[in-house]
């Protein structure tokens, strides 16, 4: 399979196949923090629901969600 010149990880900027996209509508499906709350800080990052990362890219994305979500939940409790 040839890599797709015009698929590549806004973060990364790494090349990929298509089948390999990843984006931050795969959110939607945590339990928390709720959708709504990723959009609006993806956009602080200026990041849109549509942009192509790859799978290592969006991990990491994962993983900064979670920290963020938590550190702001611990301050409100």
């Amino acid at each position: 399979m040839q890599t797709n010149k015009k698929v590549q990880c806004k973060e990364c900027l790494k090349k990929f196949h298509k089948k390999e996209i990843y984006t931050i509508q795969q959110f939607q499906y945590k339990k928390e923090p709720k959708y709504k709350w990723i959009l609006v800080y993806f956009k602080k990052l200026k990041i849109d629901e549509w942009d192509s990362f790859c799978e290592e890219c969006i991990m990491s994305y994962s993983k900064k969600v979670d920290d963020v979500w938590n550190k702001q939940k611990s301050q409100v409790i």
